[in-house]
């Protein structure tokens, strides 16, 4: 019999390895899946903290353990909730706090995913960067299966990669999207075997080491935050340029091409 204060300690369902400047998170829960259950969910939020904290990061790896990336959320727990409509709302809110923390991360983020990417799987998927998949990969807004609507961000990223039209269809189906699909769609970034998966989202990783972590920042946050106008576009252009022409990083790479030197910055070649 165990004594009042004793606690069992949480099952470890994300790993968060920090090597040569890289963060690689990986969810780690293979009989479901690595579906989001609160643990997994509270424990990914954790470490989407810990990353952005970290300034030595200049890239992250979201990958899934077991030849899956991330089947959505875990319907076992979904199923016992009894909680009102303000309850989900706030339920909601709790995700979106660091969801909001991974979108607007000043850093690339590579999705490398086998296997499953479903419901907020999906959505997982397409917050990051670059979305590297296996030939065995495949999508699925499946929310709409179990009357939900798409989450964690779905409804502001998808759009975004496909178009509304697309999007629209997507989600009201519910129908799986396979690799070469996502491929075309603009979704996957590159179809590479499994046991290459890994390897080749850390090397692109790794390759941002080299560049300027201002250029990265500016690139993205500009893209986000998108511009009605063309006039609104060139002056967030020109802002963004006046930054990223005055750091050191700038000027270290117009030296190297100058004196012919290899760029602190380069896109690895594929090895297959």
């Amino acid at each position: 019999m165990t004594s009042p204060d004793h606690t069992t300690p949480e099952r470890t369902m994300v790993r968060l390895e920090v090597a040569d400047q890289v963060a690689t998170i990986t969810l780690d829960c293979v009989e479901k899946r690595n579906a989001f259950d609160p643990v997994l969910r509270e424990q990914l939020a954790d470490a989407v903290r810990q990353v952005r904290r970290d300034a030595s990061v200049r890239a992250v790896v979201i990958t899934g353990a077991g030849g899956h990336f991330c089947a959505g959320g875990d319907i076992t727990n979904i199923a016992s909730l009894n909680i009102d409509a303000g309850q989900w709302r706030q339920r909601m809110e709790g995700l979106h706090e660091w969801l909001r923390e991974l979108l607007t991360l000043d850093r690339p983020v590579i999705a490398a995913v086998d296997g499953a990417a479903a419901g907020a799987g999906f959505s997982l998927a397409l917050a990051a960067d670059f979305v590297l998949a296996t030939p065995r990969a495949w999508f699925c807004m499946s929310f709409i299966k179990i009357g939900l609507v798409p989450d964690a961000g779905a409804f502001y990223t998808l759009p975004r990669v496909v178009g509304v039209q697309r999007a629209r269809e997507i989600m009201l189906s519910g129908r799986d999207v396979r690799a070469p699909e996502a491929q075309q769609l603009g979704i996957v970034s590159e179809i590479v075997a499994p046991e290459a998966l890994l390897p080749r989202a850390q090397a692109i990783a790794r390759s941002f080491v080299g560049a300027s972590p201002t250029a990265v920042g500016l690139i993205k946050r500009t893209l986000d935050n998108g511009a009605p106008s063309l006039a609104q576009a060139l002056d967030a252009e020109a802002s963004a340029q006046a930054v990223a022409a005055g750091t050191a990083a700038h000027r270290e790479a117009v030296n190297a091409f100058l004196n012919k030197q290899p760029l602190p910055f380069r896109w690895p070649t594929r090895q297959d």
